[in-house]
């Protein structure tokens, strides 16, 4: 369970799964207030993506997608000049209820206006549901099959770890992948391992078809 107000990283580009690791660079002077209030309290940071349209207002507070995940700082480097390298670590989704500005967030952060965004949000638990189990392996199965040949174009190794647990493959393959922001979005949005999973062999399929259609002449 999330604490219920937590901070908000909203970035064009960029969208958090649980239990997958997010290296970050952090050079504004406002997150790197929130990642200095974080590590002064419980390490949570919610990564949010931005709306289409956030160029005009980014120094404000543009829109955001309401579901985000909130990563906890597994590892930190305080830079020169206070910048941080840090990596965030997937924990759970989380929907946002509204935001508030009353005071930063964390047990040892003082009591002010924080720089940053801080949201109320509520915890969206994904349990794995074991009845699903077969057919989550059905289609993990069919998942790594989808990338062979994509990783063959690319001279690469497409085989995944057979030790990995299917939660973790799946949300690792959905952030690393080359998605657009929008499509990982919708990723995150769904509910539950084997509805994800099903929607990005979809995504996937659709891909395979328009990369092998000639759409300026007709042909395949």
């Amino acid at each position: 369970m999330l604490s219920p107000a937590i901070p908000l990283f909203p970035l064009p580009n960029v969208v958090l799964f649980p239990n997958v690791f997010l290296p970050l660079h952090i050079f504004e002077p406002r997150y790197r207030d929130m990642v200095a209030d974080a590590l002064a309290g419980d390490r949570l940071i919610g990564m949010v993506l931005l709306r289409p349209g956030w160029e005009g207002g980014y120094e404000g507070r543009p829109p955001v997608y309401p579901t985000g995940c909130a990563g906890l700082i597994t590892h930190h480097e305080r830079l020169p000049g206070g910048r941080y390298n840090i990596v965030l670590r997937g924990l759970e989704k989380f929907r946002i209820l509204n935001e508030d500005d009353t005071e930063a967030p964390g047990e040892n952060a003082d009591r002010r206006m924080p720089s940053y965004r801080v949201a109320r949000v509520e915890t969206l638990h994904e349990p794995l549901v074991e009845a699903e189990r077969d057919q989550i392996r059905a289609a993990r199965r069919r998942l790594e099959a989808l990338l062979v040949p994509q990783a063959k174009e690319r001279g690469a190794d497409a085989m995944v770890a057979p030790a990995m647990a299917d939660e973790d493959v799946v949300n690792a393959l959905a952030q690393y992948m080359q998605l657009e922001p929008l499509e990982k979005q919708a990723l995150l949005e769904r509910h539950g391992l084997l509805a994800r999973c099903r929607s990005l062999i979809e995504l996937l399929e659709m891909k395979m078809i328009v990369a092998r259609h000639d759409w300026t002449t007709g042909r395949h």
